[in-house]
């Protein structure tokens, strides 16, 4: 099966919600994919400065106003949306990205794997990696940090994820080249949806994001990059049957031929 998937790359001004999810949408609708991915905490803008700024800006899933709105749009277009959004729930806040398809919200992520001033503001993610069977695919989802954490992919390549839906708000430069490796050592596809522009708040020092969005094969090829500093959109077409075949050659098998019996931890 061949499907279109993409990225949308975009500058959130931080707090504006109904101003970054109403350019979302805009940018959704001048796309062909069936599926497309957003960037992490798009809604919001990333550089909180305190935990009353976050429950503010953070809401409820799926009955909050942004999630209800990618469902909207998914049931509208007849596609599937991976975005990152700030999580209320259970008393706790989360960094989390949801997932809605033509039938409306299907679920929710919850980061696994916190970066640097995150641990002040989110609890870290409880949902354990999730994979979503859908007519389009083995979608998986990881967010930013995640990446480099090998156990992250690998998860869900083990739990048989064909794509990775990757929200990100990216600030070090290694994360486009190291999903290559990613992807070439768990044979998947990832789609990275990273964000663009400066985040200087409370006196902390300022953020940088690289933008550079890109989604990548499973042989490790760079279908579509984006630039570092412009917001814009990216698709590209994805041959399924390349992520459902993990033989290496005629002797080894990329899953089979793991010995976890002598991995440890």
């Amino acid at each position: 099966m061949i499907i279109k998937a993409g990225f949308i790359q975009t500058d959130p001004v931080f707090g504006s919600v109904s101003q970054n999810v109403d350019r979302a949408a805009e940018l959704i609708a001048s796309m062909d994919a069936a599926l497309v991915v957003l960037p992490e905490l798009f809604s919001t803008g990333y550089q909180f400065i305190s935990k009353e700024e976050v429950s503010d800006l953070a809401e409820e899933v799926p009955s909050g106003r942004t999630t209800q709105r990618l469902a909207a749009l998914s049931k509208e277009r007849g596609i599937f949306i991976v975005a990152g959004i700030a999580e209320r729930g259970n008393g706790f806040v989360y960094n989390s990205a949801v997932l809605t398809g033509p039938g409306g919200f299907m679920g929710v992520y919850r980061k696994t794997h916190l970066f640097y001033e995150e641990k002040l503001w989110f609890s870290p993610g409880d949902t354990g990696f999730r994979v979503w069977q859908t007519p389009i695919g083995a979608i998986g989802i990881m967010i930013c940090f995640d990446w480099f954490f090998p156990e992250s992919a690998r998860t869900l390549a083990l739990k048989g994820a064909e794509i990775i839906a990757h929200p990100a708000n990216l600030v070090l430069p290694y994360c486009p080249d190291g999903m290559v490796t990613r992807c070439l050592e768990n044979r998947v596809f990832a789609v990275t949806s990273n964000r663009i522009g400066t985040e200087e708040r409370g006196g902390r020092d300022a953020l940088i994001f690289i933008g550079r969005s890109q989604i990548v094969s499973p042989r490790g090829e760079v279908l579509c990059r984006a630039s570092a500093g412009c917001e814009e959109t990216g698709a590209a077409e994805l041959d399924l049957t390349r992520a459902q075949d993990k033989d290496l050659n005629r002797f080894n098998h990329l899953i089979r031929d793991r010995r976890p019996d002598l991995y440890g931890s």
